[in-house]
């Protein structure tokens, strides 16, 4: 991807298969984070609480990436494991058909929300 300076650019250029599944992600991501900012740093669109970046996603060529404070991940590691999703320590990567369940990315932001303002 070239460089890209807003959430909708990067959706738009991420590959087709990829794009509703991040458009989902930045519309649960912007709901549960209403009092954050739209950035994207590292060529990643993310979202800041107080210069602190809380959440933040990207596409690659066969997956997609959620990418979250260290302690939302430890903190949630069974349930991610559970849905059969991959983890490391700051992100969880997914696919179109196997995404992250809507429930667990909501608990997880808010985990992550709670290492900045907790």
């Amino acid at each position: 991807m070239t460089s890209i300076t807003d959430h909708d650019a990067y959706i738009a250029s991420a590959p087709e298969q990829f794009q509703p599944s991040l458009q989902r992600l930045r519309e649960i991501l912007r709901r549960v984070l209403p009092e954050a900012e739209e950035i994207v740093a590292y060529s990643m669109p993310g979202f800041t609480i107080d210069g602190t970046v809380v959440a933040s996603y990207a596409a690659f060529s066969r997956q997609c990436g959620l990418y979250l404070l260290a302690g939302a991940i430890a903190e949630h590691a069974e349930e991610i494991a559970a849905a059969g999703l991959t983890a490391t320590k700051t992100g969880i990567t997914f696919t179109p058909r196997k995404p992250i369940p809507d429930d667990l990315v909501e608990r997880l932001v808010r985990t992550s929300r709670q290492g900045v303002v907790g």
